[in-house]
């Protein structure tokens, strides 16, 4: 079977904006739908093709330095999410503004607790949300370069707070100071949400009660004028074939410039909680090491280790509210945590050439007695990738502090997996390799490949180097009658009939080395 072709950037990075979405608190797809109405907003207003490349790639990762800050974010509003849902419902300055945060902060606590959590955002809130805001814009812009994005498009994310009227964030930047890009992508995101919840009127509405305070008067008024025709068929389309079809020109990625973008993709979802900083690097070594030291071949180690970066990629979809929750959780936010695996399968699988990783990816918390998560899958239905993976995530995140636990140390997150052996939840063979690569479990010796013993593997080395039976025998003090038999079983039991098939057989197997396997 053929193997899929390699990711381009930008099938990746509208996986990507699938994941942004649901940290948001809309629909998948809504990133993409508004890259196209930019795209022809961007048309209309006689934008050249590199302003339009800048607005395809911005528009995307807008907000995703708003993740790396839901910590904060839940801390000031109790549900990160539902704050950002909320976000485009109204004009984002003066009263209409601080009457929405207020509405978030303390939601759901008891009324003295809330009464607490207003007095304390009325006197902290205002400099706490231009820190953030002014994280995001930097964490965005990073982002950008960290996937091999120009700096046009990490200059552009800077701006994405700021408003016509220059009562935005972080910098108040007015009118044409920002640039037209980012002033085209603020209009299409959010008339993207009104058309779908409202239809044309509603956005029509919208987009003429902000015309000069959020949004550029002019790239409004053509909105206005033009609205039926931009938002033609929009709410209809299959959005993700048709922004692929729009990207700017991109090639296949390498498997360098792959691993780069997944690399950052994992470290920015590890920043939706400072308890899982690093997380998905520290897996992706451990799996990988853990694959190789299994024997593994190569293109399974390798996705393996693509699959660890990503593996949490579904962590944008739930709120800090429950991750970050020190008391027990409820059946419901048990239920959130258990979806977010197959989110990130579910945003990983619509690129062609992740699939392997995706299906990983959905796996990670899959038990061999099938009571894991989200499938409930079980015995054979794990194959040796996924319980590798599953050992691994499993191992660090023991290192790991968690906001109801502290961390484990080494030996204790050890003894940890191998209850989840003895209870049969995960495959012993695939912990064995997971503790072997972290360090916490002596290497086991290999079988020799053919079935040959260690003296038969010496033996091999020497003739693959040469050497007769007779000074074999004179170099291991063995009689060459003893040496002549070993021989003879070598050949039998690898297939061989002289001295240069058994070199071959010992080359393929890395047994040249006179019994030491080559690295």
């Amino acid at each position: 079977m053929q193997s899929p072709a390699a990711p381009r950037r930008s099938e990746v990075l509208a996986a990507l904006s699938l994941a942004i979405d649901l940290g948001l608190g809309q629909p998948m797809e809504h990133m993409l739908r508004a890259s196209l109405l930019a795209l022809r907003i961007a048309g209309a207003a006689g934008v050249d093709a590199a302003g339009q490349g800048r607005i395809y790639y911005a528009n995307q990762l807008a907000w995703i330095g708003c993740h790396a800050d839901s910590f904060e974010l839940a801390a000031l509003f109790t549900d990160d999410i539902a704050f950002r849902a909320d976000y485009y419902n109204r004009d984002q300055h003066g009263l209409p503004m601080y009457a929405g945060m207020f509405s978030h902060a303390g939601a759901g606590l008891p009324p003295l607790a809330r009464v607490a959590r207003w007095t304390r955002f009325a006197a902290t809130g205002s400099g706490a949300v231009r820190t953030m805001i002014a994280s995001h814009c930097v964490s965005a812009g990073v982002l950008a370069s960290s996937v091999g994005l120009d700096d046009g498009v990490a200059g552009l994310l800077a701006h994405t707070f700021e408003r016509w009227d220059g009562k935005g964030l972080p910098a108040g930047v007015s009118g044409l100071d920002i640039p037209l890009e980012m002033r085209i992508m603020q209009l299409a995101d959010t008339a993207e949400v009104f058309l779908r919840r409202e239809g044309l009127a509603g956005a029509v509405a919208m987009v003429r009660a902000r015309r000069g305070s959020q949004f550029d008067p002019a790239l409004a008024g053509l909105f206005l004028d033009q609205a039926a025709a931009l938002t033609a068929g929009l709410l209809d389309v299959d959005c993700w074939q048709a922004a692929l079809d729009l990207a700017p020109a991109d090639a296949p990625l390498s498997g360098g410039q792959l691993d780069a973008v997944l690399r950052a993709i994992g470290d920015f979802a590890d920043l939706k909680s400072p308890y899982t900083a690093g997380h998905s690097r520290a897996v992706a070594a451990l799996a990988a090491a853990a694959g190789e030291e299994h024997g593994l071949p190569a293109d399974d180690v390798g996705e393996l280790r693509r699959a660890g970066w990503v593996h949490d990629l579904g962590r944008l979809g739930v709120s800090n509210q429950v991750w970050d929750k020190k008391e027990p959780l409820t059946a419901l936010e048990l239920e959130r945590i258990r979806m977010h695996p197959f989110l990130g399968e579910r945003i990983l699988s619509r690129v062609p050439g992740l699939k392997g990783e995706a299906a990983l990816t959905g796996a990670h918390h899959e038990r061999l007695d099938g009571s894991g998560y989200p499938r409930g899958l079980a015995g054979a239905e794990l194959g040796i990738k996924q319980r590798i993976l599953a050992a691994a995530d499993s191992y660090h995140a023991s290192l790991e502090p968690r906001p109801h636990r502290p961390a484990l140390t080494p030996a204790d997150a050890a003894a940890r997996l191998r209850r989840e052996v003895s209870a049969g939840r995960l495959g012993s063979e695939a912990v064995e390799s997971v503790l072997v690569a972290a360090g916490q479990q002596p290497r086991r010796p290999h079988a020799a490949a053919g079935g040959l013993t260690p003296r038969e593997v010496e033996i091999l080395g020497m003739l693959c180097r040469g050497m007769t039976p007779a000074e074999i025998a004179s170099t291991l003090f063995l009689a060459r009658k003893t040496v002549r038999n070993h021989v003879e079983h070598i050949y039998t039991k690898i297939g061989a009939t002289n001295r240069v098939g058994a070199t071959l057989f010992a080359i393929r197997n890395g047994l040249t080395e006179y019994g030491a396997p080559t690295t």
